[in-house]
């Protein structure tokens, strides 16, 4: 695996992934529709696919298939190493990821990182972990809060388990941060991943505070995360109400591509990214009993959100243009 905070990295290598990615799913398709367990499933479909490709997915899929080392929340390091060169792939030539400001995430102790959010699946997050384990030189996994109801598809909770996803809860962020983990929330909740088109970039409202509430209790650091290229993988024209009750789902978007391109369409599209890791906001010195000030709360809340939204534009003027 090439070094994970080499800048470079796989901008040196090879043509667009399209092609056999698409390959790839078609034929992974296939062998879960006949009854195939996720490993076998994985190994038959990566026929076709580049060498390097087939090395990276066979180490995954023979993960998946035994008793392996995990912390209590289901990272599995080996794992994550594992799969890191695919997610290199997308961060370098699939969305052209630009990071600035990783150093503004501590290197040590707890650390709360609060970010915009888009999409059904937390891709921001993983592209997220990528800028981290790349560029900062002291790089290490954040955990994500996903929503619940991702962990309850089949294999889809044991990969973001294994890559450091965890339950969304107060309790879960709150008992993370105390272990002095590097924990990301997306306090828009699911009324900003499921923004319309038209809506894209504009900030929802951050809730009640939680997110304060609990930095303010654990004395971690706030780092706001502004992500521009999330909000363009899956244009969102519509919602299948239906299919979001099948799989549990707060909603199902429709989108340019699904269901027009039947599974092929649930491929994000290749926007350029840029993600801002902007400077942290300390809480320790305000105190724990601060928690309960709900002045204070909601003011360091919209000041967080602020922050975000004002970075947003920044960088989708810096970005440009969205696919060229």
């Amino acid at each position: 695996m090439s070094d994970p905070r080499d800048p470079a990295g796989d901008r040196r290598r090879g043509a667009s992934p399209i092609g056999p990615a698409i390959g790839f799913l078609r034929r992974l398709r296939t062998g879960l529709e006949a009854g195939t367990e996720m490993p076998v499933a994985l190994a038959g479909a990566m026929a076709g696919l580049p060498r390097e490709a087939r090395t990276v997915l066979g180490r995954a899929a023979g993960r998946l298939g035994g008793d392996y080392q995990e912390d209590e929340w289901g990272l599995d390091e080996e794992f994550a190493e594992a799969v890191f060169p695919l997610f290199e792939a997308m961060y370098d030539r699939w969305w052209r990821v630009e990071a600035t400001g990783v150093h503004h995430v501590p290197a040590h102790g707890r650390a709360l990182l609060v970010a915009n959010h888009a999409g059904i699946l937390p891709w921001d997050a993983t592209m997220m972990s990528v800028a981290l384990m790349r560029h900062h030189p002291l790089p290490r996994y954040p955990r994500f809060l996903v929503l619940n109801w991702a962990f309850e598809l089949p294999y889809v909770s044991v990969l973001m388990r294994k890559v450091g996803g965890v339950p969304a809860s107060p309790y879960n962020a709150q008992r993370l941060l105390e272990q002095d983990e590097l924990v990301a929330v997306f306090p828009e909740g699911v009324k900003g991943a499921g923004k319309d088109w038209t809506e894209r970039y504009r900030l929802r409202r951050f809730g009640r505070g939680g997110f304060i509430e609990l930095a303010l209790r654990t004395g971690a650091p706030i780092v706001p995360v502004a992500v521009v290229g999330s909000e363009e993988i899956y244009p969102k024209i519509g919602e299948a109400k239906m299919l979001a009750r099948l799989t549990g789902a707060p909603y199902f978007p429709l989108t340019p591509t699904f269901p027009l391109l039947g599974p092929l369409g649930a491929v994000p599209l290749p926007s350029r990214w840029r993600i801002e890791f902007c400077e942290p906001i300390e809480t320790a010195q305000l105190g724990a009993e601060r928690a309960g000030d709900r002045r204070l709360v909601l003011e360091l809340s919209e000041s967080v959100r602020d922050t975000i939204q004002r970075k947003l534009y920044e960088n989708l003027v810096k970005r440009g243009s969205a696919f060229v």
